[in-house]
């Protein structure tokens, strides 16, 4: 491999070093495994998602549907609450999502976490959300629609009427994983060290079915700096670290607004946990926010590359930077795909 101190990559070069990572991974790790599984398809895939900053349907949809099915052991879980439970406040900003947002509200809910504030901030839906909405209202801490300039704005008048300790959002087509607020609430409880925390990702489809996963390499604060890997459904963090941060988002970002955050997270001295369980569902759909990345996402990404390194950085160097956390990616979900990781 090349030392990270030479000059950056060339596009030809990138492609080459892609290819012999894949050639060393099935040479030198498992190489049955890599015989049953495309490994050369799925490094291609994570480095794209990687290189270009962008979650797309190429990139998310990553198999054929098949049937979710979460193990017996998640939802118990929820019944490991401690005896003076702390407070919880979770945001769900809201435009137009009706056909998703009742299953996001439920898997909200059926946390059955008994010290739950969850927020629902709507940006004036023209659709059937309000009245999906009115049929939780009374288990809601707040509920609010109105115009607004986007998520980032929709996500701090939400937080205006959060006051719970440990804090979090939910996206209005994404969903909890059974047991998710008692596991995270535990850990924090027994690591007062830890300022925030988040796991592995399920991708699923408009019909909840499974069609890809992302398997979380252990936490590394170098590759946060070039590139937002940790998935924002499954991220938890406290209150003392959000009021270290400013206590907002960063309403000039339309979709690196989770990176933004993360990396003032970041300079405030966080110390994030990945911890060894999947936490959320993220929705694959042709009406997603997500999939329409690809003019203004990328401008931001790169927007916040060139303020945290003080010169433009290439999709090249971004690579040669964080090759060996590709790589790790992509084992995890080979070993995902052999059935060793299990959700």
């Amino acid at each position: 491999m090349r030392d990270i101190d030479e000059t950056p990559l060339s596009h030809d070069e990138t492609a080459q070093a892609f290819q012999a990572d894949v050639r060393m991974l099935s040479r030198r790790r498992l190489p049955s495994i890599a015989q049953r599984y495309p490994v050369v398809e799925t490094l291609r895939r994570i480095g794209t998602d990687f290189l270009t900053a962008q979650q797309s349907e190429h990139t998310l949809h990553q198999h054929a549907p098949i049937p979710l099915t979460i193990s017996k052991h998640y939802a118990d879980a929820a019944r490991r609450v401690p005896a003076d439970p702390p407070r919880i406040s979770i945001v769900t900003p809201s435009f137009n999502q009706g056909r998703f947002l009742e299953r996001t509200i439920r898997s909200v809910l059926a946390q059955q976490y008994p010290n739950l504030e969850y927020i629902i901030q709507d940006g004036g839906s023209t659709d059937h959300t309000m009245q999906i909405v009115d049929a939780y209202r009374p288990r809601l801490k707040h509920v609010a629609s109105g115009e607004d300039s986007g998520q980032a704005h929709a996500l701090n008048l939400g937080f205006r009427h959060a006051t719970g300790d440990i804090m979090a959002w939910l996206n209005s087509d994404d969903m909890l994983l059974p047991g998710t607020v008692a596991y995270v609430v535990n850990f924090f409880l027994q690591h007062p060290e830890i300022d925030a925390v988040y796991g592995h990702r399920i991708h699923v489809d408009a019909d909840d079915q499974e069609v890809g996963c992302r398997i979380m390499p252990g936490h590394n604060d170098e590759i946060l700096r070039w590139v937002d890997y940790i998935p924002q459904e499954t991220l938890f963090w406290r209150r003392r670290l959000w009021e270290m941060a400013g206590e907002r988002l960063d309403e000039s970002y339309q979709f690196a607004l989770d990176w933004e955050l993360l990396l003032r997270f970041q300079a405030a001295g966080a110390r994030f946990v990945r911890l060894p369980r999947f936490m959320g569902v993220f929705r694959v759909h042709d009406t997603s926010k997500t999939t329409s990345w690809h003019d203004v996402g990328q401008r931001e990404v790169r927007r916040l590359r060139t303020q945290l390194h003080g010169r433009p950085v290439s999709e090249a160097e971004v690579y040669q930077r964080i090759r060996w956390y590709v790589q790790r990616l992509a084992w995890g979900k080979l070993l995902y795909r052999c059935g060793w990781i299990r959700h």
